[in-house]
């Protein structure tokens, strides 16, 4: 495989681990929660698009919004509106509670075996250009990807809700002191996030065609080690260290032999301590960025 064959592969690999990156870092900007429950929220969707084969793709994808909106909703609603005033701890167990509640639920629900999904299939095909081959969805990954970046940051930017957003990001007490309504904020980064786990759903089910209970959680691990890489407190930096993470698991994947591919997630985690250890703040977060300490 040639180096630039490996450079399309991470872009786009990256630019999946970015969409993760910023879904979980809309939450932890405002709520100071790290969700490990999304990649659940992803699974729904995949779930969704399964039992939809056959169907028109806009009517799959739009349930697949649908559901995903939904399982967020739900998730603040139910679990994490209640803790909003417990400890960071306390909320990091919750997380995780919802996290293996909801796997439960799909295992009894849909069995382990996993349910394949056909919609966009076409998408998986490549095209030739001189000795490299580039699939469709690595094209579309990319667009849907930077599209959805730009949109993110242009509503954080040029709305008023956006701007609440990010004051409540920056000092959430203050911020529903000075009058941003907190219910109504928290339940907009919810929306969004979910919004973008549906898209996430989407680009993972063209790649990887066979839903499963855990379906999200691999991919949700990886975003999250690059939220951590990237630097907790700026959707910036969360998105360059899911791009970084994407950039690194394609690399080093491409470099290990087949027989030792299964060290793979063991080469990552190792360099993400290794990160830790000489910028604690991220790798693309500002040089005296405050830690905080979960």
């Amino acid at each position: 495989m040639t180096f630039l064959q490996q450079l399309i592969d991470a872009v786009a690999l990256g630019a999946l681990y970015g969409l993760v990156a910023v879904g979980i870092g809309l939450v932890f900007g405002i709520m100071r929660l790290v969700n490990f429950a999304y990649g659940e929220i992803i699974t729904v969707g995949g779930y969704t698009l399964a039992y939809l084969n056959g169907q028109s793709a806009v009517v799959a994808i739009l349930a697949c919004v649908a559901a995903c909106i939904g399982l967020a909703l739900l998730q603040e609603r139910v679990a994490f509106r209640p803790l909003r005033s417990a400890s960071p701890a306390t909320m990091l167990v919750a997380t995780f509670a919802v996290s293996f509640l909801l796997q439960n639920v799909y295992l009894l629900s849909f069995g382990s075996r996993g349910k394949p999904v056909s919609t966009l299939g076409g998408l998986n095909t490549a095209i030739d250009v001189g000795t490299l081959r580039i699939r469709w969805i690595s094209i579309v990954a990319l667009a849907v990807a930077a599209a959805l970046l730009v949109g993110t940051t242009l509503l954080l930017n040029r709305t008023a809700i956006g701007l609440h957003m990010r004051a409540a990001a920056a000092d959430f007490r203050t911020a529903r002191i000075l009058g941003v309504r907190a219910n109504r904020v928290i339940v907009f980064s919810f929306v969004l996030s979910g919004f973008l786990a549906a898209a996430v759903s989407v680009l993972l089910t063209v790649q990887n065609p066979l839903v499963t209970p855990d379906y999200g959680v691999s991919v949700t691990i990886f975003a999250l080690v690059g939220v951590v890489v990237g630097g907790l407190d700026r959707l910036v930096s969360a998105t360059l260290g899911g791009f970084a993470i994407g950039f690194a698991t394609s690399f080093v994947g491409a470099r290990l032999p087949t027989s030792s591919s299964v060290y793979l997630p063991s080469v990552i985690y190792g360099a993400v301590i290794l990160v830790l250890l000489l910028r604690p703040a991220g790798l693309f977060a500002p040089g005296k960025s405050v830690v905080e300490r979960v």
